[in-house]
């Protein structure tokens, strides 16, 4: 059976990832402003302040995992209060040079690794769709292996790092999704999947996207009548069950669009198109251009 989840990694496929040590000394405070990519951050040793435009302040502790999908402006300080130093995350993002706030020489009082990625392509809102606009992680011992690792990479570009970097990426994501808990998760594939009448049917979607699935199918995979199928779906997915089954069809299109392999009626039968024309339509429709066009873009 399909696994939804790492079929959604496998469609982001991380491209480029950045990543710097951070280290503060004494009383200190840096305000970044929005970022709108994928960020992520773990204390090392010491611990600091968070507080993210539109949330409730963290503390955060050594062994501490922050992922922050879309990465708004935030404020990062010691416990002490200090003036903010306003920053640029586009220009302060990658290499491995160390970043210093606070007093500039002496031990740190908190180090820690952050840093940012972006994917080939694809649409991160499938990953902004499976998290919470925060998602803090407190001492994962797997979550700060693979962001230890991510940096020993970014710092000794040794051959294959890029390769490297992007399943450890990979790995990171999982990792940070399995660890939300879904009851805090948005509605979503995530909810969705946690619930234990409607996961097999998401299960079964995923499997068989070219199958002419129907609600009357689905709610027996889920055990329920049609209408509480589709309330249910609705209420913890966010969308219709058909809606759902659209927007991914069209997500696996558009990955086998990039990979230039597969001709537009091919990729029709794959993605569940009894025609070109009808997924040419369908195609046209959620992303603004025809496949062709769309194809060459990319």
């Amino acid at each position: 059976m399909s696994d939804p989840l790492s079929e959604v990694v496998r469609l982001l496929r991380p491209r480029a990832v950045f990543a710097n040590p951070i280290s503060g000394k004494g009383s200190w405070a840096v305000r970044y402003s929005d970022f709108g990519e994928p960020s992520f951050c773990i204390v090392l040793a010491g611990g600091a302040h968070l507080a993210v435009d539109g949330y409730e302040p963290i503390d955060l502790l050594a062994g501490d995992f922050v992922l922050l999908p879309t990465t708004p402006a935030f404020t990062l300080s010691s416990h002490a209060p200090a003036p903010p130093v306003h920053l640029d995350p586009h220009q302060v993002a990658g290499g491995a040079s160390e970043l210093r706030y606070g007093e500039p020489h002496g031990e740190p009082d908190m180090r820690s690794l952050g840093g940012s990625f972006v994917f080939d392509d694809a649409n991160p809102s499938l990953l902004v769709s499976l998290l919470p606009r925060v998602v803090h992680v407190q001492s994962s011992t797997r979550l700060s292996q693979l962001v230890r690792m991510v940096g020993e990479e970014v710092a000794d570009q040794k051959p294959g790092a890029d390769f490297a970097l992007s399943r450890l990426v990979e790995l990171l994501l999982v990792e940070a999704v399995r660890a939300v808990s879904s009851t805090n998760a948005p509605p979503g594939m995530l909810r969705g999947l946690a619930d234990e009448r409607l996961a097999p049917a998401l299960r079964q979607m995923h499997a068989r996207i070219d199958q002419p699935w129907s609600i009357e199918q689905l709610s027996k995979a889920a055990a329920l009548s049609r209408s509480a199928f589709f309330e249910r779906f609705n209420r913890l997915v966010g969308v219709a069950p058909m809606e759902y089954l659209l927007a991914w069809r069209i997500e696996v299109a558009k990955r086998l669009l990039r990979d230039r392999e597969l001709s537009v009626v091919e990729i029709a039968s794959r993605v569940g198109y009894a025609s070109a024309s009808a997924f040419s339509v369908a195609f046209n429709r959620r992303v603004g251009m025809p496949p062709g066009k769309y194809a060459r873009s990319t």
